[in-house]
């Protein structure tokens, strides 16, 4: 993960809880990272993990796991790490 958050770990009696963000994280800025981010949630939720955040009261929750991951990456409550950019050696 980046500078942006410091995770906090649940409590170890309940062992599935997820690792969530201690304050949200800064908005995706590239399109194509919020995509990518989301897919990858998507998929975790598939697989049964549980989702980070509680539905308002009066407003229906999402049903569909890729719009309860983009609901997720939009509301920071997803970490990601990106890989260092390491620029191609030039040959001459």
């Amino acid at each position: 993960m980046d500078e942006a958050g410091e995770l906090i770990q649940q409590p170890e009696a309940d062992a599935q809880s997820p690792i969530v963000p201690a304050e949200p994280l800064p908005p995706i800025q590239s399109r194509f990272l919020f995509v990518d981010v989301a897919a990858l949630r998507a998929k975790q939720l598939r697989r049964g993990a549980r989702i980070r955040f509680d539905s308002e009261p009066g407003v229906p929750a999402p049903h569909k796991p890729e719009r309860v991951a983009m609901e997720e990456v939009r509301k920071g409550l997803v970490s990601y790490d990106l890989p260092e950019f390491k620029p191609k050696a030039v040959h001459e």
